[in-house]
């Protein structure tokens, strides 16, 4: 890590840690200790430090009194919160999209990703597809309110969707849904998408509902 600047390297420990968490290996609760991953990267606490705030503020890090810095837990309600202002701002998305009309040189590359994530077994790996195939459908919008307001559900959001995603036959069940929605964008069938959307976040909320007892 020699030769970068403060900034530069508190963002690259911050990608590495935010990897562990979204897949899986750093769980809700875990502490995320300064002095042990300064000894493992061989630097001050400095820049560990400011990696901690940066992950604080993405909404995958918090501090708790006595533990100090610990990996995000969120409640069903914060789920459904984040699940719901996503499902919010696709669907007025699509309202966008009906208006100006389907833009295919999107939904081309929404097939493009379809096709890879349709043997990608990895959570992590998906996670990040999926989360680039919806950002192709807010493009879409060419509302930059829109993508502006779903960039600030970040990190969060995405720590939902492994999580999600790592449920048994989730994985399977998403790359079917993908592959219908980029099929009603093809065909101008902008309602069969929008319900599509409507219910996958719907089948998320009630996979939550069963695990947490709700």
């Amino acid at each position: 890590m020699e030769g970068l600047n403060k900034h530069s390297l508190a963002k690259q420990i911050a990608d590495q840690i935010s990897m562990k968490i979204l897949s899986g290996d750093l769980k809700p609760g875990d502490k995320l200790v300064e002095k042990e991953y300064a000894d493992e990267y061989g630097i001050s606490r400095a820049p560990i430090r400011d990696a901690l705030y940066l992950l604080t503020a993405e909404g995958l890090v918090e501090k708790e009194a006595r533990k100090g810095a610990v990996v995000c837990s969120y409640s069903f309600e914060e789920i459904k919160d984040i699940l719901e202002v996503r499902n919010f701002l696709e669907s007025l998305a699509m309202e966008r999209i009906e208006e100006n009309g389907v833009d295919h040189n999107f939904v081309t590359r929404m097939r493009q990703l379809a096709n890879v994530m349709r043997s990608e077994e990895d959570v992590y790996q998906y996670t990040y597809y999926n989360h680039q195939f919806h950002l192709l459908l807010i493009e879409m919008s060419q509302s930059k309110m829109i993508l502006d307001l779903y960039h600030r559900l970040g990190s969060s959001l995405l720590r939902v969707q492994a999580i999600a995603f790592s449920e048994s036959g989730k994985l399977e069940k998403s790359k079917r849904e993908h592959d219908w929605l980029t099929t009603y964008l093809e065909a101008n069938q902008i309602r069969e998408a929008k319900t599509l959307l409507n219910t996958h976040t719907d089948d998320v909320l009630k996979l939550y509902k069963q695990f947490h007892g709700k």
